[in-house]
């Protein structure tokens, strides 16, 4: 595995496990302790915590197992995974005036930045390609 690729994937499964356990913990408060807008049902908040942590672990499955030829997530379905989510979260953050403080702002437009960008990076470095 060429070393930008396992790097890649390394820094997209963090962030992932970062992102889902976040959501993870949304019934506990996470929400109001970040300022990022709330739910009254904490059903689809945790589903959605989960599966972006399934894919964080996939991902580094995909990392680490390499060598044992165990596979997991490739970085071409995490470049769809990250832009798609992006992109989603920047309509909601363009379309929609959230009233929430500075704090939930600053954390939901850097979480659409920073999952962009590695998805951007994904691509230019052309990282799903293992030659």
């Amino acid at each position: 595995m060429k070393k930008k690729h396992a790097i890649l994937l390394t820094i997209d499964g963090i962030i992932n496990l970062a992102l889902g356990l976040l959501l993870l913990l949304f019934p506990l408060g996470m929400a109001e302790l970040l300022g990022v807008p709330q739910s009254n049902v904490n059903f689809y908040p945790t589903i959605l915590g989960a599966v972006i942590f399934g894919i964080g672990i996939a991902l580094l499955i995909e990392r680490y197992g390499f060598t044992r030829n165990i596979r997991g997530l490739g970085l071409g379905g995490a470049i769809a995974i990250n832009l798609c989510g992006a992109i989603a979260l920047l309509v909601w953050l363009v379309s929609t005036p959230f009233d929430i403080p500075l704090r939930g702002h600053v954390i939901l437009w850097s979480v659409a930045a920073i999952v962009l960008v590695v998805g951007i990076v994904e691509i230019l470095v052309k990282s799903w390609q293992y030659k």
